[in-house]
């Protein structure tokens, strides 16, 4: 019997995995600094702050570890950011966790990191050796958190799986801004043409990688991410299509927009960041040659199939949604800001 813990075990990819878990036998304690609102015979839920070390020594101290998943982190999307606290939160608090799992001798170490570590389109799909370049704190504070874990490869196996966006049912975040727009019939912008190629990733296939590497040895680095990525106009549509919107998609002027998008952050009026901004227009994939070699994994479904999924949650569930407050922020709605202006006009 595997005993695992789950760091953000209340959160939206961190409750996928945590349910998967529980499902195939393993005894899973889950840590959130929001409740838990899960309930099975084989969870202990800890509701606390990673960063308090004395929590931390009483939970590795409690039970023996076979593996540790460290899902949890801080975003730096919304219309005001603590940069401490996101810096705190992703990289002092992977120190702590990867130091309680030397000292109590956990062998395996999990840890999802993010495409967030660019903000510009090399021109091919990144491979894992290629070096990171993030422009802003979320980013800069995910690759310090992995240039910590490395130094623990001695002591513990170590597999970061850098993932894009993760999509499935109950996604919000930003995507509840897109798919109001869609379920309201109003205009669905795009910066540019729209012919960019930005890749995501289904919640369950990245289980599949976390799962894959939890048999795994040695410490490794991975890319994840969805294949057959088709232009954003093009996804975008589809989900129009499948939900029975007047929508349309429309293009922004690029440069134009782009400037409007940068002051409207530096001004705290909009929830989308630097590296949005620097994102939004450009293609954006992951190699995954080495996953699927080195683990045997595999996407199963494609951008515009998930994206699907995760829109028809909303469209069920957007009253109970626009109420959550005590919630993870991809479970919850991102505020507009000023993309409401947008709306209106739409």
């Amino acid at each position: 019997m595997f005993r695992v813990l789950v760091t953000g075990g209340a959160g939206f990819f961190g409750g996928i995995l945590k349910r998967h878990l529980l499902r195939q036998g393993y005894d899973v304690t889950s840590i959130d600094r929001v409740p838990d609102p899960g309930q099975h015979g084989r969870l202990t839920k800890v509701t606390g702050d990673l960063r308090d070390r004395r929590l931390l020594e009483s939970v590795f101290g409690g039970h023996r570890y076979d593996a540790v998943f460290h899902c949890a982190a801080m975003l730096a999307h919304g219309l005001s950011i603590n940069k401490k606290d996101v810096w705190t939160s992703n990289v002092n608090a992977t120190g702590i966790i990867a130091e309680a799992c030397r000292q109590y001798r956990v062998p395996k170490l999990i840890f999802t990191s993010t495409n967030c570590l660019w903000a510009s389109n090399p021109g091919h799909p990144i491979r894992e050796e290629e070096a990171p370049a993030p422009v802003e704190i979320y980013g800069e504070s995910k690759l310090e958190a992995e240039k910590i874990l490395f130094r623990y490869r001695r002591s513990i196996d170590v597999t970061i799986i850098r993932c894009p966006t993760i999509i499935d049912r109950g996604r919000l975040g930003l995507l509840a801004i897109l798919f109001e727009f869609i379920q309201d019939g109003k205009t669905v912008w795009v910066v540019g043409g729209g012919a960019n190629r930005y890749q995501f990733i289904y919640a369950e296939d990245l289980v599949r990688a976390c799962l894959a590497a939890l048999s795994s040895d040695g410490s490794e680095i991975f890319h994840a991410g969805s294949n057959n990525v088709k232009p954003l106009r093009e996804v975008y549509q589809a989900v129009i299509d499948a939900a029975e919107s007047s929508s349309r998609v429309r293009s922004l002027p690029l440069r134009p927009a782009l400037a409007v998008m940068r002051m409207a952050h530096r001004m705290h009026l909009s929830p989308l960041g630097p590296y949005h901004y620097r994102m939004i227009a450009e293609d954006f994939m992951f190699d995954t040659t080495k996953i699927q070699e080195r683990l045997g994994w595999r996407p199963t479904l494609t951008n515009e199939e998930m994206l699907i999924q995760a829109y028809q949650y909303f469209a069920s569930h957007r009253e109970e949604i626009s109420r959550r407050t005590d919630a993870s922020a991809h479970s919850k709605a991102a505020s507009m800001g000023i993309i409401r202006l947008l709306k209106w006009i739409s």
